[in-house]
């Protein structure tokens, strides 16, 4: 009987183990609730940050922070995946009375659906599919819109600075630096041909495995800005680890993996649960496909 073969560098994972927030400031908390938590089917982080001046927001293992403050859109576009894109175009339907003046926009596709928030932050809601792995809820990547030329040289950070596993490859007809971050969780660099806005402070959060590495790498070049704390670290400019060129302004939230949140398992609602239309048993939902037989 021939053994059966196995793909075993599918299962390869880089020093960058989880994207585990995208952080971009909401000037309206209501607003807010109705595009991510009502709209998309989001759940509102039930234990912390639970007040009036930041919210988190659980989809399956990762999360969107969003801190009370001027309006941050991050340039480009977050993909996120969810179990049923009928139940989402009917939820952002409902919220879009509610929405109306503000940049709240939305179009169904044969696959996915284009969501933009109030404030002009683009979501891409994909159904499940296994070229995102068996993430059912979740974000399997981001999409940056990059200056043309740049992709090599972001490739090269990641490669030599975080033990990234990055290529550079055609994306939507773009050159595009491919970078690994997580379980099936990749970033998207991709050259635009246009000028891009100024960067506004949006950020986004990692948690890596060779913490003081990269950290060395980026203290030797003065590139880190805020000595978090034990666990944590920040640094805001990729920079061509060749020519030292700045390429790109995107503040990174470095977590090591003792860090106290790694792991923490986040609650997630099923939004199809209603009081006018309840099961027992079906309030939470899981982040991934089930076990294949």
């Amino acid at each position: 009987m021939a053994k059966k073969k196995f793909d075993r560098a599918a299962e390869d994972m880089s020093s960058v183990v989880g994207l585990e927030h995208v952080n971009v400031m909401v000037p309206d908390q209501r607003l807010a609730t109705l595009f991510y938590i009502t709209g998309l089917g989001y759940t509102r982080d039930p234990y912390l940050v639970t007040g009036v001046v930041n919210m988190w927001v659980n989809m399956g293992r990762s999360q969107f922070h969003l801190p009370v403050g001027k309006a941050q859109v991050l340039r480009g576009r977050i993909g996120v995946v969810a179990p049923d894109l009928g139940e989402v175009a009917k939820s952002l339907k409902m919220v879009q009375k509610d929405l109306a003046g503000t940049k709240f926009s939305f179009k169904v596709k044969k696959d996915h659906i284009d969501a933009t928030c109030p404030w002009g932050n683009q979501i891409r809601v994909h159904k499940p599919d296994m070229k995102y792995g068996p993430i059912v809820l979740g974000v399997p990547y981001v999409v940056f819109d990059v200056p043309k030329g740049a992709a090599a040289g972001i490739a090269r950070f990641y490669e030599q600075f975080f033990g990234a596993t990055a290529a550079v490859e055609k994306f939507e007809g773009a050159a595009t630096a491919n970078v690994l971050v997580g379980y099936h969780q990749r970033f998207l660099f991709k050259e635009s041909k246009t000028r891009l806005p100024k960067y506004d402070g949006h950020h986004i959060q990692l948690y890596v495995t060779d913490f003081s590495g990269p950290y060395k790498h980026l203290l030797k070049r003065g590139l880190i800005t805020q000595e978090s704390n034990q666990h944590q670290y920040r640094f805001l400019k990729i920079v061509d680890p060749d020519s030292g060129k700045e390429l790109y302004d995107l503040e990174h939230e470095i977590r090591s993996m003792s860090h106290p949140l790694f792991g923490r398992q986040l609650i997630n609602r099923n939004p199809v649960q209603t009081n006018n239309a309840f099961a027992a048993g079906y309030d939470d939902r899981s982040w991934s496909m089930p076990a294949s037989a």
